[in-house]
């Protein structure tokens, strides 16, 4: 198939959810769905730009190589939040299918080649209760609040149903919910395929412990996307602020670096041109309430590189204090057009620059 006929499919793929369910890849259901070890098969992508695997520099950023992930299992895809510990190995993911996965990454050198001991569960509620609507357990965004992720508790973010809830991690996976933060009165008018798609919180800075959240698309009377900060963490209120929108992107997922500075993951799609998705580093001085926030693009592409519906990001630092940023695509359990890719990229904190307020 030529480029143009597969770029209209996969865009017709990634609209389907939200303008024609009908037509639209089923998310599987969760009865019988146990928590479980899996088998994953993991491919390396040594490139990231088509054709030109030597290029590794992108920008400001360095590839550091990237997974395309395939599993037999039912409820494997749909892959929306993502965290990784501090030491770059052990994760977990949430997906809108209502399912989390736990693993370990596998490097060779400071290379991504793979994955092991992966484990695989529903998403519950309070009380250890399952989700059997689709629309409670639509899952969105993923972050580590305390602790690590075979210890501690972290937060998720859920669409239609909108929510953003305090889970228990441990080395045995993603437990019950003990909790949710306060509901911002926007909420309610969010289109239910349009809200909670990022949440983050602020490692460093004047605004360590802020709970920062963003809806995919709803904008505001200038077009531009809407989020909200919670300054008292778990206990805050919430406080609006926003994002400049740039062209037809929406967003798909916020994370920290060390100094409090975030990284916005967006997403755009179009009838012709297809998936694209870019990255945009927001410095720390700007994050208060109230802000209309922008800032530098760190990186902006299109099919022409290996990318799909990438809708996760995670952050950790590298043995050199680099950050390392790491993607993840949400096939919508479509694996005839889309694929499940995990894509790291190293950034040189030395070398950002100020961003624009």
């Amino acid at each position: 198939m030529q480029r143009g006929v597969i770029a209209a499919a996969l865009a017709i793929a990634l609209a389907l959810p939200a303008t024609a369910p009908v037509l639209a890849e089923p998310k599987p259901g969760v009865r019988g769905f146990i928590t479980e070890a899996i088998e994953v098969e993991a491919k390396r992508l040594d490139g990231f730009e088509r054709g030109n695997a030597s290029r590794q520099k992108f920008g400001k950023l360095e590839y550091r190589g990237g997974l395309v992930l395939n599993s037999s299992s039912t409820n494997f895809g749909g892959w929306s939040g993502l965290e990784i510990d501090p030491d770059g190995r052990r994760y977990v993911a949430v997906g809108d299918g209502g399912a989390w996965m736990t693993g370990e990454l596998v490097y060779d050198g400071n290379r991504l080649k793979g994955i092991k001991s992966v484990r695989q569960g529903p998403i519950l509620g309070v009380g250890g209760k399952r989700l059997p609507n689709e629309r409670d357990r639509d899952a969105e965004g993923l972050r580590l609040l305390e602790g690590t992720l075979a210890k501690g508790s972290v937060l998720v973010s859920f669409e239609q149903n909108h929510r953003i809830g305090r889970f228990v991690v441990d080395d045995k996976g993603l437990q019950q919910p003990t909790g949710y933060i306060k509901r911002a009165p926007e909420w309610s008018r969010i289109f239910r395929n349009r809200s909670l798609e990022a949440v983050a919180v602020l490692r460093g800075g004047p605004g360590k412990g802020a709970i920062v959240a963003f809806a995919e698309k709803l904008l505001d009377p200038a077009g531009d996307h809407t989020g909200w900060i919670w300054t008292g963490g778990l206990n805050g209120e919430p406080q609006r602020l926003g994002l400049r929108r740039i062209g037809e992107f929406d967003i798909t997922d916020a994370a920290s670096l060390p100094d409090g500075s975030l990284v916005v993951l967006e997403r755009s799609f179009g009838w012709l041109s297809g998936v694209k998705m870019r990255l945009r580093l927001i410095k720390q001085a700007a994050i208060k309430p109230g802000a209309l926030l922008d800032g530098e693009v760190l990186l902006e592409a299109d099919m022409s590189y290996e990318i799909d519906n990438m809708e996760a990001l995670a952050i950790h630092q590298g043995a050199r204090g680099e950050a390392i940023l790491t993607l993840a695509s949400d096939n919508n359990f479509n694996g005839f057009l889309q694929r499940t890719l995990v894509l790291q990229f190293s950034l040189s904190l030395d070398r950002v620059s100020s961003a624009r307020h």
